[in-house]
């Protein structure tokens, strides 16, 4: 049976001492971190994460604004206040809750935001100084799976990893974040041919598919670590992620339960960069 690798237990752990730091901080009467979220319209999935950021926010004791927006919200609303935070020197994070509605640029939104306040990691700069290995702000959900594994001291240097996904958010910054621990990287994706051949040499398989309960254990050799980024939920209201846990977990040496494996440690990497701003300030 694959050990389970626990993001709950480690993003507490770390969400403790980003606590401490904090409180000490106030005693001292420094000036404590401020995050501000920017929610838009009525997304349930987009509501849940933004209520756990104010959650783990609150817990480790700094600042947390939500601006809660109707969809109607225009385009140049948005760029209006995202300007506002950029300019003001109490802000240390500003994070726009994907995705947007239909009518909002994607991209244009999240060039705007100053790159130095992006604690999400999705600015096109922050992109560009991962893969030219001289990373400053990274996508908190590679970043979180990373301080996973340093944390289970799971080897990496020479490993065959394999990546089922290529997202901007997950698979192609997590390429690269595998590449510069010194691991073998093969993206996959919904075009690929031969998958399980390719699945089957793996020694780390980060799957981030969207697709509920895709890999089972016929897609792994025995004794692979998989990590599963999905989210879905079961006509029942169950939430499961892109791997069939029960299935996969007897032939895997480690493992990701959805939930509570990569989620807790996402929100976790997003309050260390909010925290690491406002100690270079």
């Amino acid at each position: 049976m694959g050990k389970k690798l626990d993001g709950r237990l480690l993003a507490n752990q770390l969400q403790e001492k980003l606590k401490q730091e904090v409180s000490e901080w106030k005693l001292k009467g420094q000036r404590l971190p401020k995050l501000v979220v920017i929610l838009i319209g009525e997304d349930v999935g987009s509501q849940v994460y933004v209520r756990n950021k104010e959650a783990a926010a609150k817990k480790i004791g700094f600042h947390s604004q939500v601006d809660r927006l109707p969809e109607t919200t225009s385009e140049e609303e948005l760029l209006k206040r995202i300007t506002q935070y950029n300019e003001d020197q109490q802000i240390d994070g500003i994070l726009v809750q994907l995705p947007l509605p239909k009518h909002i640029d994607e991209e244009r939104i999240l060039l705007a935001i100053d790159a130095s306040k992006d604690v999400d990691g999705f600015h096109p700069l922050n992109m560009g100084k991962l893969f030219i290995g001289q990373p400053d702000k990274l996508p908190c959900t590679p970043y979180g799976i990373m301080e996973l594994l340093r944390a289970n001291d799971i080897e990496l240097a020479g490993k065959n990893a394999v990546i089922i996904g290529r997202s901007n958010i997950v698979g192609k910054p997590m390429a690269q974040l595998l590449l510069m621990a010194d691991a073998t990287v093969t993206i996959t994706h919904s075009r690929t041919k031969n998958l399980k051949e390719i699945t089957q040499n793996a020694d780390i398989i980060v799957v981030a598919i969207g697709q509920a309960e895709f890999l089972t254990a016929d897609y792994i050799k025995e004794g692979a670590v998989v990590i599963d980024v999905g989210m879905n939920r079961h006509e029942n209201g169950h939430l499961v992620g892109d791997v069939n846990f029960e299935n996969v977990s007897p032939k895997a040496s480690y493992i990701t339960p959805v939930p509570g494996g990569v989620g807790p440690m996402t929100i976790t990497m997003l309050m260390e960069q909010t925290v690491n701003n406002a100690r270079i300030k």
